[in-house]
């Protein structure tokens, strides 16, 4: 075989190969062998016809797609073995000519990662602070989840509950049909759309009301996006929220352990500031890997970015309850290549980070010793409770759910070195560094000159 290699964009490599004669003939024969023990030929026996007649009865391309079903996958793997090409997934493989047959491997190879000088990115952390509205407002947020409602003789108005009938018609289409429904008149609310909620204010219960609202320009449906929709809503009743009082059975009643408003408060303000820390945790994450990326070179093939798009509309599947995608896509009203564009942008940054963090871990040496493997199965066992122990630590004596834990925390101790790195308050950058010293080089030797040289007085 005569074989020709390219190097593509995106990390491909493409492999034409002109397959020989001598090749070609044998890989014929070799199909001649595989066919005439299934192949009836009329006036031979099965297995007895000559091969010119057993090409001429299943017809020229026929026997040679036959032949070549074997041929090109041999031929390939020696050509990547003589070109020394890494492939990384399967090829895309095309006849591009028939004689003398020549076939193209389109081959996915290793990413290229070219790393900046990420030891000159500073950011800054957050400061976490939690005031006292914090914890008001999270007093507030308990209130709400222990609201009732009680039915009121008014007109309905803001944060009340309402049990209504909604019917949307765009284009003679209907588009929203709900019988007896539950909605709480919120302000702000943009559920169905914006201004529905406040459409409601003043009705009571009997009340009728037909209005036309517009669906948003980036609505998720592109059928319904920008469009008027005609709502038509009955009232059947009105019910007003009663919230309750803050005091120590109320705090009592939030559970484990708490007995008090000061106890409650105390707790909140433990749980909002852990809140807060992970939140500026993860802006610092995504800040210092962003600021990474901005400075590097980073290619990999599209089968990367198609991987983790699956992965990912798999995560948002289990999300839903573990919805079916089919089901998923109907209810949005969109196509599953609408579904995959819209996670692509995700896909393709979890990819690069995965990359750039991997190039830093080597760079830097990061390893995850079997002592911390370990210790972070522990906690994961202790975490389970004594019920699930050890069915949780049964399913980490695999290989697999080893190398697993070790990854995460591969990830996570160069994650940690690039924060280390990017918030240190050591010494100026090496440019500031390298200006002062120069200075300080041009001082000494101006003052040597000064000692050289001969005052005034001397000369005279």
């Amino acid at each position: 075989m005569k074989v020709t290699s390219e190097r593509l964009e995106g990390c491909l490599v493409a492999l034409t190969v002109e397959i020989e004669p001598e090749e070609m003939e044998k890989a014929q024969e070799g199909a001649y062998r595989r066919l005439i023990k299934k192949v009836d030929v009329p006036g031979f026996r099965k297995g007895k016809a000559p091969r010119a007649l057993l090409e001429l009865h299943v017809g020229k391309i026929s026997f040679d797609a036959e032949a070549l079903d074997r041929l090109v996958p041999e031929l390939y793997d020696q050509a990547i073995e003589q070109e020394k090409v890494e492939a990384i997934g399967q090829p895309d493989l095309e006849m591009t000519q028939a004689d003398p047959p020549i076939f193209k491997a389109t081959v996915p190879v290793r990413p290229e990662v070219e790393l900046g000088d990420y030891h000159s990115i500073r950011v800054t952390k957050d400061k976490v602070e939690i005031t006292d509205e914090n914890v008001e407002q999270g007093i507030e947020n308990l209130r709400q989840m222990q609201a009732i409602y009680e039915p009121v003789e008014r007109e309905a108005d803001i944060n009340d509950m309402v049990t209504i009938d909604a019917e949307g018609i765009v284009e003679e289409k209907t588009v929203l049909d709900s019988k007896g429904g539950q909605y709480r008149i919120s302000e702000n609310s943009v559920v169905p759309v914006a201004r529905f909620a406040e459409q409601l204010q003043g009705m009571k219960a009997g009340d009728q009301k037909e209005f036309t609202l517009p669906f948003p320009e980036d609505h998720e449906s592109e059928e319904l996006a920008g469009k008027d929709c005609l709502f038509k809503v009955s009232m059947s009743d009105v019910k007003e929220e009663k919230l309750p009082e803050v005091d120590d059975e109320f705090a009592k009643s939030m559970g484990q352990g708490i007995e008090t408003v000061e106890q409650l408060k105390e707790r909140l303000r433990e749980n909002i500031t852990t809140a807060a820390e992970r939140d500026s945790r993860a802006k610092l994450e995504n800040e210092v890997i962003d600021a990474v990326a901005a400075m590097s070179k980073v290619e990999f093939p599209a089968i990367f970015t198609e991987q983790e798009i699956d992965r990912l509309g798999n995560e948002q599947m289990m999300r839903l309850g573990g919805i079916q995608v089919q089901d998923f896509l109907k209810y949005r009203g969109i196509t599953e290549e609408d579904f995959r564009n819209e996670l692509r942008p995700a896909a393709e940054k979890r990819v690069m980070s995965s990359l750039i963090l991997n190039k830093v871990h080597d760079a830097e040496n990061v390893e995850v010793s079997g002592a911390e493997i370990d210790s972070e199965i522990e906690k994961i066992v202790e975490d389970a409770g004594e019920e699930q122990a050890e069915a949780v630590k049964k399913m980490f004596e695999t290989a697999d759910a080893r190398e697993s834990i070790s990854g995460r925390l591969l990830t996570e101790k160069t994650i940690n070195l690039l924060i280390d790195i990017a918030t240190t308050d050591e010494a100026a950058p090496v440019e500031e560094a390298a200006l002062e010293q120069e200075v300080a080089e041009e001082v000494t030797q101006e003052e040597d000159q000064s000692e050289q040289s001969p005052n005034e007085e001397d000369s005279e």
